[in-house]
């Protein structure tokens, strides 16, 4: 099912109109759920970090023994093509995939150069700077290394995340904050997640149990370069209840900030939280800096 519209697929070579059917009933992705993905973003006739999104794809193929098949370069030049066709103005989420099309003897280990690849273009809007969410605790972890593909972006991880979301959703939260296996803070259910206290800013440091974003890395440049002070840290639960800021870092939205923790509430809004609201403002001339 799509979530955006107006979408474009790029499969076999060439564009297409719609979205279109790529993968087969027998194919290991669809089967053994060998897929991996990236997510860029076009907004205000900008698509920051294009390049880093369309090389992280390889390293996340590498990671499910899928072999990557195309050139980050020529991964850009062929979104870039995509995304020429859109109004200037429109906002349109950016996904190339890879999945396996084939196993080994048994079936289970993806065959070395069997690999399908596409990208698809939906238009989906941007957040407005006014939109936030709210967080809650699950029950449901973050996994390690050791049990599943975590240096991946893969589909097969999004179960999880959508389990968690819907626990929050179930209590009247908006997304949920989710632990690693030790019990301290990870990131939400679909996003990296930052805390102000005092001015300084802290994000859990990356310990293997969830992806430290490309979008995550932009902000902690930017904040370091507009002379914040930006830790990566082992973060607790009360840590979160005892902040002034909490906001979200993800390719989706980029910035969004967090209004209340269970029974913890932050203020946002013109006269509040000034560091979210400077990130944010720090990411978007950036991104206007690098047409």
């Amino acid at each position: 099912m799509a979530t955006g519209t107006n979408i474009k697929t790029y499969f076999d070579g060439t564009w297409h109109d719609g979205d279109m059917s790529i993968i087969k009933a027998a194919d290991h992705g669809a089967w053994l759920g060998t897929t991996v993905f990236d997510g860029a973003r076009l907004f205000n006739g900008l698509s920051p970090d294009l390049e880093a999104h369309c090389a992280r794809i390889d390293r996340s193929a590498r990671a499910l023994m899928i072999t990557p098949t195309v050139q980050t370069a020529d991964m850009v030049a062929i979104v870039r093509e995509g995304l020429a066709s859109y109004p200037r103005d429109a906002a349109v989420y950016i996904r190339p995939m890879y999945w396996a099309l084939a196993g080994d003897e048994l079936g289970i280990v993806p065959r070395e150069g069997a690999t399908g690849f596409a990208i698809s273009l939906e238009q989906i809007p941007m957040a407005p700077p006014e939109a936030a969410t709210t967080l809650t605790r699950t029950r449901f972890r973050r996994p390690v290394l050791e049990d599943n593909v975590v240096n991946a972006k893969a589909g097969c991880l999004y179960p999880n995340n959508a389990r968690m979301m819907v626990e929050a959703r179930s209590k009247g939260f908006g997304n949920a904050l989710v632990a690693d296996a030790m019990g301290n803070v990870a990131e939400s259910a679909s996003a990296n997640v930052f805390m102000v206290k005092d001015g300084e800013v802290f994000t859990p440091i990356p310990n293997g149990t969830f992806l430290a974003g490309i979008t995550r890395a932009r902000h902690m440049k930017n904040m370091t370069a507009d002379g914040m002070k930006v830790h990566e840290a082992v973060l607790s639960f009360d840590d979160f209840h005892d902040a002034d800021e909490v906001f979200l870092s993800g390719n989706m939205m980029k910035v969004t900030p967090v209004k209340a923790f269970d029974d913890t509430q932050y203020q946002i809004g013109p006269n509040a939280n000034p560091v979210t609201r400077r990130v944010r403002e720090m990411y978007w001339d950036w991104a206007a800096s690098e047409r």
